[in-house]
C-alpha cells in the first residue's frame, strides 16, 4: 500500500471554497462513536491547548480519554454515554467537515434522526467485539440495522460503515471480512447502497486518518473516504419551491409599501419577471425584485435564502409557499413513512400537529398499512406503533399541503409530528 502524505493541517491551509462535509457517526452503545471523533479531532489538531491540558491531568498519566471531547453534558460524562447530539468542527488541507455525534442509546432514536436529517453521510460504526465472527453468517446489532435504515430512510447521500476496534480482534483479516460480509448481506436487503466499508480502532487511531499497514487490507482510510464524498447540493435547475418564513414590509404607515417574502430556497432559481404561484391560495404573481442580504440581485437559487418582491399586494403569510405554477398540488391525504420516536404510542384516529415547512396544522393518522421488523426487515401488520418503531402510514391534514415525495426534496417531503398535549416531537414523517 502506498504512502501518502500526513493531509492533516491548520484551518487557516483549507479550501475555503470546497464546500463543507456535514457527517454524523451513529451505531449501538458503546461501539466508539465519540472516540472516534475524538480521534478526529486530536489527530487534526482542532483541540484547543486548555482541553487537552484538562484532558492529560484528568488522565493522570493513563492515555487520554478522547470520547470527553464530544460529551459536553455532565450527565454524558457521569455515565459514559452520549445522550443529546454534540456538533464538532475540524478540517484538513482539502476539506472542511461538520461532525454530529449522534447517540446510540435506544431512547435517544430521536437526536439521531435530527443529525441524519441535515447530513451528507453517515459513518456507522460496528463493534467488532460484540459480534460472534465464528460464526458464518455473523449476527448484526439491533441499534447498527435502525441506525442504517433511519439513515437510508431520511436520504442521507452516504453510508461509510467503520468497523471498529479491529486491534481487538485475534484475527483481525478474517474478522473483518466476515463482518463486511454480513454488513454487505444486510444492506442488499434494506436496499442500502454502501459507500465504503473501512476497519478502524478508534482508540488506537488504527486507518483513521492515516493508511493501515497490514497486508490483508490495502484500502483507504477513513478521512480519505470522507475528503472524497460528496456534499449534499440542493437542485438549482427545476421548479422553484420556497417556504416562506417571514414577511417583512418596508417604510411605516399602511400604503402601498412593498412586502419582502423571505424564506430559504428549496429547489429551483428565482429571478425578477418570473411568474410565481402562492400556495394554498393559488394566486399568481411575477416576481419584481429578487434581495439577498439585504441588495437586490439578479437572481437567487436553491440552498440560499432570499426574498421575493412581487409585482402586486397577495395576502401571504409565514407558512406559505413560493411555486412555479402549477408545479405543485396541495393535499388532503397522502402516504409517508413514519419513524416514532415518542414514548406514547402513534395510533390510529388520534390528532397530532404536524410541520411542513413553516406551517403548522392538525392532523391524524388514518391507516397504518404496516410496520418494519428492524430485525428481519419484514413488513408485518400494525394497529399502532411504538418508540424507535418504523412504519407505512397515512396522513390526513386538516388543511391541504403542498407535499411532494421526500426522494425528491427533503423540504417539502419532510413533516415532524407534535403530540398536542406534551408538545413532544413525536415522529417524523417522509412522504412516499
Amino acid at each position: 500500500m502506498s504512502a501518502v502524505l500526513n493531509p492533516l493541517v491548520h484551518e487557516q491551509d483549507v479550501d475555503t471554497h470546497h464546500r463543507a462535509l456535514r457527517f454524523l457517526t451513529a451505531g449501538s452503545v458503546d461501539d466508539g462513536k465519540s472516540t472516534l471523533i475524538g480521534r478526529l479531532l486530536f489527530d487534526s489538531r482542532a483541540i484547543l491547548a486548555d482541553q487537552l491540558d484538562t484532558l492529560q491531568k484528568r488522565a493522570a498519566g493513563a492515555p487520554i480519554d478522547l470520547s470527553l471531547l464530544t460529551d459536553g453534558l455532565e450527565a454524558e460524562r457521569e455515565q459514559g454515554i452520549t445522550i443529546d447530539v454534540a456538533y464538532r468542527y475540524f478540517a484538513t488541507r482539502t476539506r472542511k467537515f461538520i461532525i454530529a455525534d449522534a447517540p446510540g442509546h435506544e431512547q435517544y432514536t430521536r437526536n439521531m434522526v435530527t443529525a441524519a436529517a441535515g447530513s451528507d453521510a453517515a459513518v456507522v460504526l460496528v463493534d467488532i467485539t460484540k459480534l460472534d465472527v465464528s460464526q458464518a453468517e455473523v449476527q448484526l446489532l439491533p441499534q447498527t440495522r435502525r441506525h442504517s435504515l433511519l439513515a437510508h430512510l431520511l436520504r442521507v447521500p452516504s453510508i461509510v460503515f467503520a468497523i471498529n476496534k479491529i486491534d481487538a480482534a485475534e484475527d483481525p483479516g478474517a474478522a473483518f471480512a466476515t463482518v463486511s460480509k454480513a454488513l454487505h448481506a444486510f444492506a442488499a436487503q434494506a436496499g442500502i447502497e454502501v459507500t465504503a466499508i473501512v476497519p478502524v480502532s478508534a482508540l488506537r487511531g488504527d486507518n483513521v486518518t492515516q493508511p493501515l499497514d497490514a497486508a490483508w487490507y490495502d484500502g483507504p482510510s477513513l478521512l480519505q473516504v470522507l475528503e472524497g464524498l460528496p456534499a449534499v447540493q440542493e437542485k438549482v435547475e427545476g421548479q422553484l419551491l420556497i417556504p416562506v418564513q417571514y414577511v417583512a414590509r418596508e417604510g411605516e404607515g399602511t400604503g402601498n409599501q412593498p412586502r419582502t417574502l423571505w424564506g430559504r430556497i428549496a429547489h429551483g432559481q428565482v429571478k425578477a419577471g418570473d411568474t410565481v404561484q402562492i400556495l394554498p391560495s393559488g394566486e399568481t404573481a411575477v416576481v419584481a425584485e429578487v434581495r439577498r442580504a439585504g441588495e437586490t440581485v439578479a437572481h437567487s437559487v436553491a440552498g440560499e435564502s432570499a426574498g421575493v418582491v412581487l409585482d402586486r399586494q397577495l395576502d401571504v403569510s409565514r407558512g406559505d409557499w413560493i411555486v412555479t405554477p402549477g408545479s405543485a398540488t396541495p393535499v388532503q391525504s397522502f402516504e409517508a413513512t413514519l419513524a416514532w420516536l415518542d414514548t406514547e404510542p402513534a395510533q390510529i384516529g388520534r390528532k397530532y400537529w404536524v410541520r411542513h415547512g413553516n406551517r403548522w396544522v392538525q392532523a391524524r393518522i388514518s391507516a397504518i398499512e404496516h410496520k418494519l421488523d428492524v430485525n428481519s426487515l419484514a413488513e408485518t401488520q400494525a394497529h399502532e406503533l411504538a418508540v424507535n418503531e418504523i412504519g407505512h402510514v397515512r396522513i390526513e391534514v386538516q388543511q391541504a399541503l403542498p407535499v411532494e415525495p421526500y426522494a425528491n426534496n427533503r423540504v417539502g417531503g419532510a413533516l415532524i409530528v407534535v403530540d398536542p398535549t406534551s408538545n413532544r416531537t413525536s415522529g417524523a414523517l417522509l412522504v412516499r
